[in-house]
């Protein structure tokens, strides 16, 4: 039976209720099958999509609610795994997809369904000494999909015939392969040779590493694949957000990558999780895998409690959040927009620094007005002792990808184990001489400026103390607050900036002051505050600075 085609219909007659971004890929699918174009380079075949679908509901059996009962599919699952595995390349007959995100609120049977799969590929997809990893950042949570595969074959006496439950992994000695769960501390991560990787929460990985090396892992395999399933988090540029871009461009038709598949069921907008005609959406097992009565106990716990807001509108809505305790909620801070240098050339704007201590995070910013323009621009550059990545190297901490963000250019890296303040010094000047950035003014901390300041004013910046405290910073952090959600700040998706942003908390104190704090001890919200403190100066010397605009 086509699968494929049977989901797309029930989307299409409206039976099935789904995201604009399923129905996309269901629709492009669809017509792949009904009008294939005989110059593409693949061809779908319905029997082989169904192998894996008839394995998983003959062999597999429930290994939770009705033990030992029939694992059986829903509709949403088997055009998954048929699209998946039906897919298949002209030349070599291999399959077309190699990489997969499936993202789904929780308690929609994702633990079920990935165990079904790598079943399926340890045993029955024709691959010789098969590795098949299921990965995580913590070994507890790499091993959920493997216990429940285990689990699995205890209750089947046709899986429990052919597979050997060993101390770490499950064995099939027909084609010398396994299923072992690792994790990102693990000893053997490289070497490997995988024909399947399974991420399973892929948000909940913040060391990009980890994905990279096990998709590495699969480049001399000839039909290798590496599933995602997760729902959405609250820990922002992470990987996870990195690769549900790149799903959604391809969902939208932005960007062809035609051996990527995303499957993203969310809400279509955030307003949407107190409609329960939409919750199916993100929850394409509601009513048969999932409960309509628990899910809609959370919404209304929810609607009353800020604090419950954030999980449910993340893990079952799969609308990215921040936490709870967060000063700006993601959609706040999120902005497309983008800017190029010229477009800069030749303005005046506020200057501002977080110097931090030395030994850390340090940001200049640049807060940038064009004449006739409501938008306001913002640069920034931040400075990272590499004594401080040598030390997060060593702790295998990971912290944030300062690496990445060194290569990209938004981070500079000095040399030693202090940040070298005649660095920030150079890019004002370099802002100032190569692109005629004016800055009329720097805000700084007077606490931690040091012989800075002086240097500053030697090269002619006219530098301006900022009180750190609520008594200075409350009004224009409010003001700073509604600018980002009004989405007049564009800041050129700076990543480092949205770490930080979405890294910070709001203080309150007395009747109507705030003031920004980490919202836990590991983050960083040195851009938040480099940034604020330009804009105490901004709306200090408003009329002035505007006058020079024109």
């Amino acid at each position: 039976m086509n699968y494929v085609l049977a989901y797309w219909e029930a989307i299409e007659s409206g039976k099935v209720v789904t995201s604009r971004r399923v129905r996309a890929v269901y629709e492009r699918l669809a017509r792949e099958i009904t009008s294939p174009d005989p110059d593409s380079p693949y061809y779908f075949d319905e029997e082989v999509g169904e192998r894996p679908i008839l394995f998983a509901e003959r062999f597999c059996k429930q290994s939770q609610g009705v033990i030992g009962s029939p694992l059986v599919l829903e509709l949403f699952q088997k055009a998954y795994i048929q699209t998946l595995f039906g897919f298949l390349e002209k030349e070599t007959g291999f399959r077309r997809y190699r990489e997969t995100m499936f993202l789904v609120g929780r308690k929609n049977g994702k633990s079920t369904l990935l165990a079904a799969i790598a079943l399926y590929l340890l045993i029955a997809d024709y691959e010789g000494a098969a590795e098949i990893y299921s990965v995580a950042t913590k070994k507890d949570q790499a091993k959920k999909v493997l216990t429940e595969a285990i689990n699995m074959v205890k209750q089947s006496p046709e899986l429990r015939a052919v597979l050997k439950k060993r101390r770490n992994d499950l064995y099939f000695p027909a084609t010398a392969s396994i299923f072992e769960a690792l994790a990102s501390d693990s000893n053997t991560l490289d070497g490997l040779n995988s024909h399947a990787v399974i991420i399973d929460e892929l948000h909940a990985i913040k060391d990009r590493n980890l994905y990279e090396v096990m998709k590495q892992s699969t480049s001399s395999r000839r039909q290798p694949l590496v599933i995602m399933i997760t729902t959405a988090g609250t820990v922002r540029e992470s990987v996870f957000d990195s690769l549900y871009e790149i799903a959604c461009d391809i969902a939208d038709g932005k960007t062809k990558e035609d051996t990527f598949l995303p499957i993203l069921y969310e809400l279509d907008a955030r307003e949407e999780w107190t409609d329960p005609t939409k919750w199916q959406k993100a929850n394409p097992g509601l009513g048969t895998i999932k409960q309509y009565k628990t899910l809609a106990q959370f919404v209304e716990r929810a609607k009353n409690s800020p604090d419950d807001l954030p999980g449910v509108l993340c893990k079952d809505f799969n609308i990215r959040e921040t936490p709870g305790t967060i000063w700006l909620s993601y959609e706040e801070i999120k902005n497309d927009l983008r800017f190029k240098m010229a477009e800069v050339y030749n303005t005046y704007a506020i200057g501002g620094c977080d110097l931090s201590a030395t030994t850390d995070l340090t940001c200049a910013t640049l807060l940038i007005r064009r004449p006739g323009d409501p938008i306001v621009y913002v640069l920034q550059q931040y400075f990272l002792p590499q004594k401080r990545l040598d030390t997060l190297d060593e702790k295998n901490t990971n912290e944030a990808p300062y690496k990445a963000w060194r290569d990209r250019r938004l981070l500079t890296v000095c040399e030693g184990n202090r940040v070298d303040y005649s660095q920030v010094t150079e890019w004002f000047c370099q802002m100032r001489d190569e692109y005629k950035i004016d800055a009329i003014k720097v805000g700084y901390d007077r606490a931690l400026a040091g012989y800075w300041v002086d240097e500053m004013k030697s090269n002619g910046f006219d530098m301006e103390p900022v009180a750190q405290g609520p008594f200075t910073w409350s009004q224009p952090m409010r003001e700073m607050g509604a600018a980002l959600a009004d989405k007049i700040v564009n800041y050129n998706k700076n990543p480092i900036l949205i770490w930080c942003l979405t890294n910070t908390a709001a203080k309150k104190s007395g009747i109507n002051n705030i003031q920004p704090i980490k919202i836990t001890e590991k983050r960083r919200i040195d851009g938040m505050v480099s940034l604020l403190n330009a804009w105490v100066i901004y709306v200090k010397y408003y009329e002035d600075f505007m006058y020079n605009v024109g």
